[in-house]
């Protein structure tokens, strides 16, 4: 009887610690925990290896949104693992779509892989867009990640933009920062609140001549100012239409959004 009862007591204490242990936390973030002590800041990621092969419309705390367009998960050409493919004609576009997003502060690091097949070659000035965060408080679009066809160039270029808000419609690209076709590159954004700044990095590295502000912008003299962001979208869309060429093909990868910057990008 003394064994059993020393076996039982052994038993119960083991129990206890393992009652005592927390669980491991997911790999995979719960989306939209805006609390900075979990997961590190992180509001969502995304990385598509456990979505299955096939046109997809929706994932884990995010939805699409397309016109001529098309979104696929498709296996990773480098052999590894998964990503998205997104495909649009002509003028069309194709996102991956976080709602109800309240980063605190109204503020957020984003984080991605991309490659684009091909920029366009006209119309001349034509503009496209691969990432726009919105807030339902007002009409202003914030296009942290886009760029431009300029002809006088001839090339196409990063710029920061915005549309529908009191700045206008404006793209404030920079010869200093070609994009580059048929190439995997990893962008960063930064939406910072307190001077409604918007800061871009491509593979780790700064690119302060993209940097927009409050005062410092390409539209017009008014104060450009942020929504209260509840939206971003990620993905594809060209506003001209019969566009050269007449079809956009892109991959995208490894998502992260958070109240931090993610990084992950440095080659």
């Amino acid at each position: 009887m003394t064994n059993l009862r020393k076996a039982a007591a052994a038993l119960s204490v083991a129990a206890a610690i393992l009652v005592a242990i927390p669980p491991t936390a997911s790999a995979t973030p719960v989306p939209h925990d805006t609390s900075d002590h979990t997961y590190g800041g992180t509001l969502v990621r995304e990385n598509f290896n456990h979505l299955p092969l096939g046109p997809v419309t929706k994932g884990r705390g995010w939805t699409t949104d397309a016109s001529n367009g098309t979104l696929s998960v498709e296996p990773g050409t480098d052999g590894r693992g998964r990503e998205l493919r997104i495909r649009t004609e002509g003028n069309g576009r194709a996102f991956v779509v976080l709602s109800d997003l309240a980063p605190p502060g109204n503020s957020l690091w984003a984080r991605m892989r991309l490659r684009v097949t091909e920029f366009p070659t006209a119309p001349d000035w034509a503009h496209w867009t691969l990432a726009e965060a919105s807030g339902a408080d007002s009409p202003t679009l914030v296009r942290p990640l886009g760029g431009q066809y300029a002809p006088t160039e001839p090339g196409n270029f990063w710029g920061v933009g915005s549309d529908l808000g009191p700045t206008g419609d404006w793209t404030n690209w920079k010869t200093s920062a070609p994009a580059v076709a048929g190439k995997w590159q990893c962008a960063e954004f930064h939406l910072d609140a307190t001077d409604n700044r918007v800061t871009v990095y491509l593979n780790g590295v700064a690119q302060p001549d993209l940097t927009v502000s409050t005062k410092n912008h390409g539209g017009t003299t008014d104060d450009f100012v942020f929504p209260t962001f509840d939206k971003l979208k990620l993905g594809w869309q060209l506003y001209q239409a019969n566009p050269a060429p007449a079809a956009f093909e892109m991959r995208m990868d490894d998502i992260a959004v958070s109240s931090r910057r993610v990084g992950g990008c440095e080659v």
